[in-house]
């Protein structure tokens, strides 16, 4: 049949593409409401449980430039075998460590496997998937991700019966492992093989990266940055601002559940807007909306308020599903492309980091109800910046 000649069907990659990255999200989805509590429980104040949640993006960061030289020279499933491995001994660590600042550093670690994770998963398909298919292809890993980050604090609550909050960790730990087992089951895919030999890939340094591609990386990569410091924002203050209207960690766990459930519905919509409009009919109103339940959420005073800003939430999160990977593998090379996508990356993560930063920083300053309507304004300083630099829809070569 004809069929088997398409350069890549979405059916024909998502077991070995997207269900892994399913696992892994459930793992993340499982620890999230519970990174800034771990901390409290510890001892931490909420400015610096901010920082311990903010741990995770500085390892993102560190992560980004060598992700993509790692996953060009050991392939795509190896780096995801190291990385599951990482985040493993990170998650046991934070079972173990006896004081705040050894949890900073095991969160870091889960976040530096999380970069290598999401390179090499978004560098085979910004290769591999036809441009007229990529933000779908893209939006679906990213929508996997959320339907993980969707089932994830249902079991994390559930485990937390028995476990106490370490139960949420490890859920993460035997998600890793059957990722893992998964990764161990398939075999890599011939066509990125082939790829990878027809056009090697030029090896370069960060410094020369951030050169060539400083058009880009200065507009389009500056509105990256805002985009991920929203969205990081969103795992901290749901939880803050929970255990401020005196919920506990199971009941914020599933407003954390809830909230994803509505996240997860909109990947593939999104995708399709994006493919059939351009990136611009996503990014703009995901930004804006997401900037909305900011504002709106100190003005939340009970658990169901609180549910009802969060689904706003899940709103805004669940429209940009996959838009900033799709952004930038529009922007990559051909030739470099991990590279580029690694410097990209180090702009979104960059804001990712940043984000529970700036809400410890103001929290300290002000107080937590001043840093979220501050996160709600760099919201729709995110949507002002994808209006204006997002380019035109690209189409594939004639």
């Amino acid at each position: 049949m004809r069929g088997m000649a398409d350069p890549v069907s979405l059916w024909r990659i998502a077991p070995s593409i997207y269900l892994p990255a399913l696992l892994y999200g459930i793992g993340q989805g499982a620890i999230a409401p519970v990174v800034a509590l771990s901390a409290r429980d510890l001892g931490a104040s909420i400015a610096v449980a901010s920082l311990v949640v903010a741990a995770a993006g500085v390892g993102q960061v560190i992560g980004d430039i060598p992700a993509g030289a790692l996953t060009t020279r050991i392939g795509e499933r190896r780096a995801m075998l190291l990385a599951t491995g990482l985040v493993s001994v990170a998650l046991v660590a934070c079972l173990l460590v006896p004081n705040v600042w050894g949890l900073a550093l095991a969160i870091g670690a889960t976040g530096l496997a999380a970069a290598v994770w999401g390179l090499a998963r978004q560098a085979y398909l910004s290769e591999a998937v036809p441009i007229q298919l990529r933000a779908r292809a893209l939006s679906t890993l990213g929508g996997v991700q959320r339907i993980g980050s969707f089932i994830g604090p249902f079991l994390g609550a559930f485990a937390m019966k028995f476990l106490g909050t370490d139960g949420a960790y490890w859920v993460h730990l035997v998600a890793a492992a059957l990722a893992c087992v998964v990764l161990l089951s398939l075999p890599d895919i011939e066509s990125v093989r082939r790829n990878r030999a027809a056009n090697p890939v030029v090896m370069q340094s960060t410094r020369t990266v951030i050169r060539e591609h400083l058009p880009v990386l200065r507009t389009l990569g500056v509105g990256a940055l805002l985009v991920g410091a929203v969205r990081a924002s969103r795992q901290v203050v749901i939880p803050l601002w929970a255990e401020h209207l005196g919920l506990d960690p199971q009941t914020t766990s599933l407003i954390f559940g809830i909230s994803g459930a509505v996240d997860m519905l909109l990947f593939y919509p999104a995708g399709s807007v994006m493919d059939r409009f351009g990136r611009k009919w996503v990014a703009v109103p995901s930004m804006f909306v997401l900037g909305l339940a900011h504002l709106l959420l100190p003005l939340t005073h009970s658990g169901l308020t609180l549910t009802a800003v969060a689904l706003l939430m899940g709103v805004g999160n669940g429209l940009g599903a996959g838009v900033i990977m799709t952004l930038g593998a529009d922007a990559s090379p051909p030739v470099g492309r991990a590279q580029f996508l690694g410097a990209f990356r180090l702009f979104a993560d960059t804001g990712s980091g940043a984000g529970p930063f700036l809400i410890a920083a103001v929290t300290a300053i002000a107080g937590l109800g001043p840093a979220v309507l501050f996160m709600g304004l760099t919201g729709w300083a995110a949507a002002t910046a994808m209006s204006r630099w997002i380019p035109p829809l690209p189409r594939a070569p004639e």
